[in-house]
């Protein structure tokens, strides 16, 4: 017969450890999600990977809609080569109700696109989840380019 005792002492351990506060979740969000752009920006797929929830989407300017396997494949390929893939200092807002958390910045991005360069700024909202495994980023939404004239 299985000793119950160290399951018991786990669930025990579980129910007394206090949840986490509003700015502790802020803090870890903040940091997962400028993790994340690193990763994008790297073409690190396995944090990539470990970041998305199961059903993660982003919805681009232009209203086309990236999945989570898209977004995977996005970082393996290396169409994409990032020289700049970065919040701008002192623009990123991090919100959490519960169990949800969104994060809003303004992004630089710089490289190329198979050989075609691109530069320019834009907003996203990036929404993350509480799950077991942790926070998970599940839905984004990010801007058309800004103008020249609004970036900083």
């Amino acid at each position: 017969m299985t000793n119950p005792l160290p399951a018991l002492a786990a669930a025990a351990l579980i129910a007394v450890t206090p949840a986490s506060s509003p700015a502790d979740d802020r803090a870890q969000v903040a940091r997962l999600d400028t993790a994340f752009q690193l990763a994008v920006k790297t073409r690190d797929v396995a944090t990539v990977d470990a970041t998305l929830h199961p059903d993660y989407d982003l919805v681009l300017g232009d209203g086309r809609i990236v999945d989570r396997e898209q977004q995977l494949a996005h970082s393996r390929e290396g169409k994409t080569l990032y020289e700049i893939q970065d919040e701008i200092p002192g623009t990123q807002t991090v919100r959490v109700a519960g169990d949800t958390a969104v994060v809003t910045a303004e992004l630089r991005i710089k490289g190329t696109t198979n050989g075609v360069p691109f530069d320019r700024t834009l907003w996203f909202s990036d929404t993350y989840v509480r799950t077991p495994k942790g926070w998970k980023y599940f839905f984004g939404q990010a801007s058309l380019p800004l103008p020249a004239s609004t970036q900083r």
